[in-house]
């Protein structure tokens, strides 16, 4: 493997992560192959995409999207599979050492899950892989050998802080959060939020559901229940604090009271090009701090009682089983119908929270529980809404 090319199944490539990735890829002096590319309905980037690195796979996992293209421009050589199946399928392939799980939320558990199975490296962006899979994904795992690599800046950073001690050694781990827009915001001034104030995130480009995620700081929460399971702490050894620089993208404090912080400009390259090189670390193309200029960093408490998402987070994180499914497909649910202008701002958290309290908990679920109380959350969601 040392003397031949990785070669990478980025799965949701159309997306800011995906097309991220395969910047990474390209500029990698060919430590990095492509071979498999997945997207839902962007056919015509994925379409472009194929022509650019000619990988073995093609995913369309939308058949409608997949039947208005015309595919006959696909490199010789290159299969066109169609529907969700086929993400599974590329994820398991014996061609395959790293799948770059960046599918956008909980539909991205299963090409996460066929990967692991098949005892691959992933290079996991899909946070909810692990909040809905929980301790169903790190065991199967560590049962086929399998590696998680985390590509969430903060997740990174703690993972790269990680290897400053032992893990016995560790006191608390410390998640940083840009605080989105809306930070500063009284209690009254979100209420009357827009969609389009959402989306303008101060520091970060990203898709709409994470920008709105972080808005509401779900996106933190999500991560607390993710670094949870990703590195088998306590909810309370798990703690967040506002940096709107996001520059330092998360700490490990250990026992001795010293803290290791992982520092970098918001540049979602430098995580990814070191999931797909780990343990190395190599020249890369991500964007560098300049040093010779002046640099503030400020730190400030979260205020868990305006943005009231992170104790809900720290709850299902706490019970663990089916929570973390409902609390995933609710809020997915829940950003959807905010950005389609069929519910404001300030009731996104309140509607997860409902489903959340409406479900019926089960401490060790099956797979196949956790994606049925994915869609009862949907729909539960939708009633909320509509009473």
């Amino acid at each position: 493997m040392a003397n031949r090319p990785k070669k990478v199944a980025v799965l949701g490539s159309t997306g800011s992560i995906g097309r991220n990735t395969l910047e990474v890829i390209a500029a990698s002096a060919g430590r990095h192959e492509v071979v498999a590319l997945s997207a839902h309905s962007g056919a015509r980037l994925l379409a472009e995409q194929a022509a650019m690195f000619r990988p073995r796979w093609v995913v369309l996992t939308d058949p409608a999207a997949a039947r208005s293209c015309d595919w006959s421009s696909l490199p010789e050589g290159t299969q066109l599979l169609v529907g969700p199946e086929g993400v599974q399928q590329v994820a398991a392939e014996a061609e395959v050492d790293i799948v770059v799980s960046a599918i956008v939320g909980s539909a991205g558990l299963l090409g996460t899950w066929a990967a692991l199975a098949a005892g691959k490296r992933v290079a996991l962006a899909n946070k909810e892989s692990l909040v809905v899979g929980g301790g169903l994904v790190t065991q199967l795992a560590q049962e086929n050998h399998a590696e998680i690599i985390p590509v969430d800046s903060e997740h990174s950073a703690v993972f790269q802080a990680l290897r400053s001690g032992r893990r016995e050694e560790v006191r608390r781990v410390i998640l940083t959060a840009s605080g989105g827009p809306f930070r500063n915001h009284t209690a009254e001034q979100l209420a009357d939020v827009t969609v389009d104030e959402a989306l303008a995130h101060p520091t970060w480009a990203m898709g709409p559901k994470i920008t709105i995620d972080s808005a509401t700081m779900m996106n933190k929460a999500l991560e607390i229940v993710e670094a949870r399971w990703l590195f088998d702490l306590e909810p309370d050894q798990i703690g967040i604090l506002i940096h709107p620089q996001s520059v330092v993208h998360s700490m490990v404090e250990y026992r001795d009271g010293s803290v290791i912080a992982q520092l970098g400009l918001p540049d979602m390259r430098l995580p990814i090009q070191y999931a797909l090189d780990w343990p190395e670390r190599q020249p890369g193309v991500a964007a560098r701090l300049d040093w010779s200029e002046g640099l503030r960093l400020d730190f400030e408490p979260a205020d868990e009682a305006r943005f009231d998402a992170l104790a809900l987070g720290r709850e299902v994180a706490r019970r663990g089983g089916t929570a973390g499914a409902v609390f995933s497909a609710a809020n997915e649910a829940a950003v959807a119908a905010f950005l389609g202008h069929r519910l404001s701002f300030t009731r996104i958290v309140p509607a997860v929270r409902a489903a959340l309290e409406n479900h019926e908990f089960d401490p060790s679920p099956s797979l196949d529980r956790l994606f049925e109380l994915d869609a009862w959350a949907r729909e539960e969601v939708e009633r909320w809404i509509a009473v």
